[in-house]
């Protein structure tokens, strides 16, 4: 499998607004549209808004590298420097998330599929 970015989140503070520029950008309608996250599917790109930042405390887009072993690319990123920040945990229909910082702090994401 080969490592890549399909997902970014964005952090909005207006949904609807954010929603609507989202959908002239894409050109198409949310996938998942609720008061806590909005996703649209577009290029093979997953795209999500999040208001207010979420529980994590998102303060600027986050991309979400896609592996297969979420465990072991956060063990492995650690290792050679990166600092955990939100530990592996699932969200839904098997897929689990971890986000991680880099030595200069920017947040990197991983998501794994079951």
């Amino acid at each position: 499998m080969t490592i890549s970015i399909k997902t970014v989140l964005h952090p909005v503070t207006d949904l609807a607004k954010a929603k609507a520029v989202y959908a002239a950008l894409l050109g198409v309608e949310p996938q998942t549209d609720s008061s806590y996250y909005v996703g649209f599917e577009a290029g093979g790109q997953h795209i999500g808004l999040v208001p207010g930042g979420g529980p994590q405390g998102m303060t600027s887009p986050v991309a979400y590298w896609h592996v297969p072993d979420i465990e072991a690319k956060v063990a492995e990123m650690t290792a050679a420097g990166a600092t955990v920040r939100e530990a592996a945990h699932e969200v839904g229909a098997g897929r689990l998330v971890a986000t991680v910082t880099d030595p200069d702090g920017n947040v990197l994401g991983l998501i794994q599929d079951r």
